[in-house]
């Protein structure tokens, strides 16, 4: 049996960090929650050598362990917790050749744990560019450690990590900076009441103003019991703590840390100025979401009209090849249709999160959000809030628990409570298939009008989302205002490794999350659409062909006629038409109602439960598109999914708090009710009024 080892990859943020740790594991990493928070946790495994794998925690970017946000609080209890599950072996601090000296203040404080610690110099592949010579052997001296140069891009320098990894034991545990000296006193008193752990871990715990409920026993009794000490003398005392480190980092830095300034060059300020320009860099980031929202579209209609033909087939086959009965009528009329119903939009997801990707690895994003601070000023927030609106095209939750980085509370909650408006993924399967049937497949002005119209939709999101913070901006009173302060980090060309890991998993994500609701969802579903109060339902077949008109039906019609029959009078249909009425005005049926009610659980369950509804009413090998654009508006024997009709709908998804998980964070975030409740409120009747009055209009 091979042993296992607990590594721990700890870092500034943009060092590379993420690109190591898919280097080192590949596609064999796994991403969750840590326990009782919803901050990532992302853990791989990787080889050593033929008895000895290492389990590699890719801990949360931090710049020091004087922790001011819930992710940098998972790093330092993870370090001083020897219960804790993922409390490390062995540390290995990341860092990035250009800003070496302000990565050493958090790797000189991790050696100050007593964690046999490695220095991994990231980025090797620059420094020939950038005219940087290193002294490595004065730097592992001074720093009393083992240093490995790296180059994620190149691959290179990662056996020689591994080896240093194997031969953990052999690192020296002397820290390199003496904390004690910022207040001997004060040190000694400590030692003196727990003489049986280290001062650094009490001083970490004392000049946190976190809670630490993830310590063990031991530790939390300590924190109960430490000497109380004032506001104004542990700031003095932190920054004795900082300038130390500094002191003892300058004292040979600039012996081993050189650069030749004429080898180094200035292209990076030039794309800068054109890249975050006032004027310029607003119309280059209106092009480049342009291309994104055409690509996705275009490039994705092959796989995903495979796709959905391969699930239609594969329902006809089931039902043609399995004994009739209720488990196959379950397989072919629920299950498969409801889970193709959100498969068929795996090829834009993946697109979607390509683009976003590449966007965060080629350091672009970075530039956006300096670039949108201009405009977040004005209405009440800062850049800091722009970062959750971004991570909030790829889901509401993570984007809410990333306001955790501001620190101003007014700013905070507004941005919790407008982040919803922004378009996530999970509405993107629900425009996809409303833009497929009520926007025309043509081009205006050489673009797709499909993407123009999902491009338009995201704006409308992130507008919403501004307007609504302006007014909440003047309606709340709660004085604050934050700094913003942003890492510009350097220019690289995406690794494609990295790419393709963050797509997969990323995608995997989406499915796996959304698949495991729409089977239950499917399944209930199907149950009350086969199944019926009535002796209407159970006598369908006999009362349908009674009827006078049903005489001259062919067999085909006749079983369709009898299907929608039974649908009408299932557990499902009786209560789609009792809703009917609040739901007419907007241009919606019935089926549409259900399907709305269902997607509360999900947003993307709408498709997926008329997906199940059409299959359950009608037994033909049809694509869920196909039955969408046959559906007839029994008042008016027009089209059900006509232009005003995608429209409201369209509208009412832009703006609607679909997403019970969503409600149950910012429930979290804010710690009770008042503010999900009202946010619930206002986003679902503003949605109601927008749909309503847009439909009437167009009607």
């Amino acid at each position: 049996m091979s042993k296992q080892l607990k590594v721990a990859l700890i870092g500034n943020p943009n060092t590379g960090k993420t690109s190591l740790f898919n280097q080192l594991t590949g596609l064999n990493q796994k991403v969750g929650n840590y326990p009782g928070i919803t901050v990532d946790r992302k853990q791989g495994f990787c080889k050593l050598s033929d008895d000895v794998r290492a389990s590699i925690n890719d801990l949360p970017g931090t710049y020091s362990l004087n922790a001011s946000s819930a992710d940098e609080q998972i790093v330092v209890e993870t370090l001083l917790n020897h219960e804790h599950p993922d409390f490390p072996e062995v540390a290995v601090v990341i860092s990035d050749i250009e800003n070496l000296k302000r990565n050493l203040l958090l790797f000189t404080q991790v050696k100050n744990m007593q964690i046999p610690t490695i220095l991994v110099i990231n980025m090797a592949d620059q420094m020939e560019r950038r005219g940087i010579k290193l002294n490595i052997p004065l730097l592992e001296e001074k720093l009393q450690t083992r240093i490995v140069v790296t180059s994620s891009r190149k691959g290179t320098g990662l056996e020689e990590l591994k080896k240093q990894i194997l031969d953990y034991k052999e690192l020296p545990l002397k820290p390199c900076v003496e904390i004690e000296e910022i207040n001997p006193a004060y040190f000694e008193k400590l030692e003196t009441q727990f003489p049986d752990i280290d001062g650094y871990k009490l001083w970490l715990m004392l000049s946190q103003e976190m809670a630490y409920k993830n310590l063990d026993q031991k530790l939390r009794e300590v924190h109960s019991r430490l000497p109380e000490i004032s506001p104004s003398e542990l700031k003095r005392l932190q920054q004795k703590e900082t300038i130390r480190r500094y002191l003892v980092i300058n004292s040979f830095f600039n012996e081993a840390y050189q650069v030749d300034k004429n080898a180094a060059s200035d292209w990076r300020s030039a794309i800068d100025r054109i890249l975050t320009h006032k004027i310029g860099g607003y119309v280059i980031f209106f092009l480049i979401l342009l291309l994104i929202f055409q690509a996705i579209f275009n490039w994705s209609s092959m796989p995903m009209d495979l796709i959905d033909g391969l699930f239609a087939s594969l329902s006809e086959y089931l039902n043609n090849n399995l004994p009739e009965g209720t488990l196959t009528s379950l397989l072919a009329e629920g299950v498969v249709p409801g889970v193709g119903g959100v498969v068929i939009f795996i090829p834009q997801i993946a697109f979607l999160f390509l683009f976003i990707s590449i966007l965060e690895e080629s350091g672009y994003m970075s530039r956006i959000v300096f670039l949108m601070d201009r405009v977040m000023r004005r209405f009440g927030l800062s850049g800091k809030s722009v970062v959750p609106l971004i991570s909030g095209t790829a889901c509401s939750i993570p984007a809410v628990m990333a306001t955790r980085n501001i620190e101003n509370w007014k700013e905070r909650l507004i941005t919790i409570l407008v982040t919803p408006f922004i378009t996530c993924s999970a509405r993107l399967p629900v425009y996809l298939i409303i833009i497929s049937l009520v926007i025309p497949n043509q081009n205006f002005l050489g673009f797709n009008m499909q993407g123009l119209t999902l491009m338009v939709l995201y704006l409308l999101g992130f507008g919403m989302a501004v307007l609504s913070a302006a007014i909440l901006n003047k309606i709340l009173k709660i004085k604050g205002r934050s700094v913003f302060m942003v890492e510009m980090p350097a220019y690289k060309l995406p690794l494609p490794k990295n790419v393709l890991i963050t797509v997969i998993e990323k995608t995997k994500s989406f499915v796996v999350g959304a698949g495991s609701i729409i089977l239950a969802l499917s399944i209930v579903l199907w149950f009350l659409a086969s199944n019926g109060p009535s002796d209407d339902f159970k006598n369908a077949t006999e009362i349908v062909t009674s009827q006078p008109a049903s005489q001259h039906l062919s067999p085909d019609e006749l079983n369709t006629a009898v299907s929608s029959y039974q649908l009408k009078h299932s557990y499902i249909g009786i209560l789609g038409h009792a809703i009917e009425p609040a739901i007419r005005p907007l241009g919606y049926d019935w089926k549409m109602g259900i399907a709305l009610i269902s997607s509360f659980a999900a947003r993307e369950v709408f498709v997926g439960t008329l997906a199940t509804i059409y299959s359950v009413e009608s037994d033909e090998e049809e694509t869920i598109k196909t039955r969408m654009s046959q559906e007839i508006n029994p008042d008016t024997g027009d089209k059900l999914f006509n232009f005003p009709t995608g429209i409201s709908l369209l509208l009412f998804y832009a703006f609607a708090l679909q997403c019970m998980s969503t409600v149950a964070i910012v429930k979290r975030e804010t710690n009770g009710w008042k503010w999900p409740l009202i946010q619930l409120a206002f986003m679902s009747c503003f949605a109601y009024l927008c749909s309503l009055t847009a439909y009437q209009i167009l009607s």
